[in-house]
């Protein structure tokens, strides 16, 4: 099953898709169910995952034609290296290692909900300062950007390994 998932465009594709809806899905849970305030470095980090669930849906359709199929994985994988970048980055300004180009990012808080939908909620959901840390895992001590580095990097890693199966799948068969 597993070498399906990396040898068949489908699976690959949709697999990406399907991580990056996740990804996004628990930004979206921990603002809005959970009061977690997000910073502009937060909201940088979800645009990669809508890329990816385009290009895996894209790429789901366009799955026949194995050249496009591969281009695409390339595509992707930067895509995951440049939001790993990202969080990186936000991993340095939550441990202080450096100052952020965002310092402006933090607003003052609503005092209370004044009745207003989830929806309108996380619309007006106040930013945090890029420095606080929201969430931090409480076995390892890790905050969801240096969460978010790790998902990447093995998203790259897994696009680029689809791409080199998928190619040389490609080459075996003619």
């Amino acid at each position: 099953m597993i070498k399906k998932l990396f040898t068949q465009p489908l699976l690959s594709f949709g697999f990406i898709a399907l991580i990056s809806f996740i990804s996004l899905a628990s930004a979206f849970i921990a603002e809005g169910f959970f009061g977690l305030e997000p910073c502009n470095l937060c909201i940088y980090q979800r645009y990669p995952f809508v890329v990816g669930i385009a290009l895996g849906l894209i790429g789901m359709g366009l799955r026949n034609n194995k050249t496009i199929s591969c281009a695409l994985l390339g595509v992707l994988g930067l895509n995951f290296l440049i939001n790993s970048g990202i969080a990186f980055y936000h991993s340095g300004v939550e441990q202080k290692w450096w100052k952020s180009a965002f310092e402006g990012c933090a607003v003052p808080m609503f005092d209370d909900n004044n009745g207003k939908t989830l929806l309108e909620n996380l619309m007006s959901a106040p930013m945090a300062s890029c420095s606080d840390i929201q969430w931090q895992d409480p076995i390892f001590g890790l905050s969801m950007a240096n969460y978010n580095i790790t998902l990447c990097l093995g998203m790259l890693a897994f696009c680029v390994i689809s791409a080199l199966m998928i190619t040389k799948r490609q080459m075996l068969s003619k």
